[in-house]
């Protein structure tokens, strides 16, 4: 007997039904519709105003910038179409912001295509990003990296 009830089919069980394109879509374009809410928030309500947004533990309490110090006035200047402020801000924001976009469009394709999206990042990966923001972190609070600093 199988889950469907009956004896099993010739062959095995059968697969599940394909899901539609409607529903595979569902996800991506969700997540691009939170993000783009996010993006639109942001860049309507602008961070260099005090008062609309709070400030970063981190810088408050220690006077040390945070890999994220910078990341909602990168995000302003980027949806206002102003790179090299975006850049001054956080530049390794504006980087992720093309990951992001970059993994989106992908995303997208695979779902296009019927194939199935399975992001598996190995340790190694969890690793490098880390030390990539670290060493942003350390770099930007000291001296010589003032450039990368908000």
């Amino acid at each position: 007997m199988w889950p469907g009830g009956g004896p099993v089919p010739p062959g095995g069980p059968l697969p599940p039904p394909a899901r539609s394109l409607a529903r595979r879509l569902l996800a991506p374009v969700a997540t691009l519709a939170g993000v783009a809410a996010a993006f639109a928030y942001v860049g309507t309500v602008d961070p260099n105003e005090p008062g609309h947004y709070p400030v970063c533990p981190l810088l408050r309490f220690t006077g040390v910038y945070c890999p994220g110090c910078g990341g909602l006035r990168s995000a302003h200047a980027f949806v206002h179409g102003d790179l090299p402020t975006a850049l001054g801000a956080n530049a390794l924001a504006v980087v992720g912001y093309g990951l992001f976009g970059a993994l989106m469009a992908l995303w997208l394709i695979r779902v296009l295509r019927g194939v199935p999206m399975r992001l598996a990042i190995s340790p190694v990966w969890w690793w490098g990003i880390g030390a990539v923001l670290a060493l942003f972190t350390l770099v930007r609070n000291l001296p010589f990296g003032s450039a990368l600093a908000p």
